[in-house]
């Protein structure tokens, strides 16, 4: 138990980054990806094929792989080469996939909502923006929080990625107490504490299908 005690510091200054990089991802990524869904749907055709190929492009390659990318060929590219930092990288490259994502819900959400109710929100005059915020949206909200938890639950997990760009992540801290001193602890601790963030996500999560599935009643 005291070896324990001894690893919390290391690791919890690890959970830090996680979070940090979790929080900073989903506050930009989700507006993000709201976007992307309203551009994707809107009636200008050529601007909906243009994000249908970046939505393919997020989703069709592998996280780390886009990450690598951002960090060590970007630099290279003509034209753009942009050198950014590992944290800034990371940052990037997670809001640009897990936005793809995001869109694709949002997308899903808001083409469920019957058509009549943008009809009837014509008759009463309001605009296509009116229309969004007062009626479509609060009602995408309460039916894509199931996937949504799901896709917040996985960006927990997959921050332990950006131990490829040597930063000093929970992973990554966690593997290099386990290579000083020769016992797996750290990663049973480690993963102790991914489950913990899980656990408070679904809990969360959880209350707020509650909160809104009173209005089904």
């Amino acid at each position: 138990m005291n070896y324990v005690f001894d690893i919390l510091p290391p690791l919890l200054q690890g959970t830090g980054v996680t979070l940090k990089v979790f929080l900073i991802t989903l506050v930009l990524s989700v507006p993000f990806g709201l976007a992307l869904a309203l551009m994707r749907i809107s009636r200008f055709k050529a601007l909906g094929t243009l994000v249908n190929g970046y939505i393919w492009l997020m989703r069709g390659t592998p996280l780390m792989l886009q990450m690598l990318f951002i960090y060590f060929a970007l630099p290279f590219v003509p034209v753009i080469g942009i050198s950014l930092p590992d944290f800034p990288a990371a940052i990037v490259a997670f809001v640009l996939n897990y936005a793809a994502y995001f869109a694709e819900i949002f997308r899903a959400g808001i083409q469920s909502i019957d058509r009549g109710q943008y009809e009837g929100a014509r008759v009463l005059g309001m605009t296509y923006a009116q229309t969004m915020r007062r009626i479509v949206l609060p009602q995408v909200i309460k039916r894509i929080l199931p996937p949504i938890s799901n896709e917040t639950i996985t960006l927990v997990k997959d921050t332990s990625l950006i131990y490829v760009l040597a930063m000093n992540d929970l992973l990554r801290a966690a593997r290099g107490i386990v290579q000083r001193d020769f016992t797996t602890t750290p990663f049973i601790v480690a993963a102790a504490f991914y489950l913990i963030m899980t656990l408070v996500l679904t809990y969360g999560f959880q209350r707020l299908e509650k909160k809104y599935a009173v209005y089904d009643e």
